[in-house]
C-alpha cells in the first residue's frame, strides 16, 4: 500500500507549531515528520492527518466534544491511544498547542522506550 505524502502546508504547520515545545526529539516515521519524548512517539503526520497520542480520559472527551476520530493508518489497524486532530483544532493555534501539551505530558509520563538495536 502506497501512502500519500503530507502536503507542504501541513508539514510547515507541523514544524512551526512544534518549535514551541522543548525536550522533543524530531524524526521521521514511515517518511512522515513525528515527535518523540523519552523514545515514545506522541505526535506526527500521516498523509493529510495530524495525529496525537492522548491519555484515555482526554481522548474519550475529545472524541465526543470535537468528533475526533481514532487513528487508523491501515484498515483494521487502529492505534488505540492516537486520534486524528480535527481540522477545527488544527486551525486554532491556542487549542492545538493545548492538545499537544497534553500529549507531550502523557508521553513523558510513560516509561522510557529503549532504542532498538540496529541489525548488522
Amino acid at each position: 500500500m502506497a501512502w500519500k505524502r503530507s502536503s507542504e502546508e501541513l508539514i510547515d504547520h507541523f514544524h512551526e507549531t512544534m518549535e514551541n515545545f522543548d525536550n522533543v526529539d524530531r524524526k521521521k516515521m514511515f517518511g512522515y515528520p513525528c515527535c518523540f519524548a523519552k523514545g515514545n512517539m506522541f505526535t506526527g503526520l500521516h498523509e493529510e492527518n495530524w495525529v496525537l497520542r492522548l491519555p484515555e480520559a482526554f481522548r474519550k472527551e475529545v472524541m465526543v466534544s470535537h468528533e475526533a476520530e481514532q487513528f487508523e493508518p491501515m484498515a483494521g489497524r487502529i492505534m488505540k491511544e492516537y486520534i486524528k486532530i480535527p481540522l477545527s483544532v488544527r486551525e486554532n493555534s491556542t487549542e492545538l498547542k493545548t492538545w499537544i501539551a497534553k500529549s507531550l505530558d502523557y508521553a513523558l509520563s510513560l516509561p522510557p522506550k529503549a532504542p532498538k538495536k540496529r541489525k548488522r
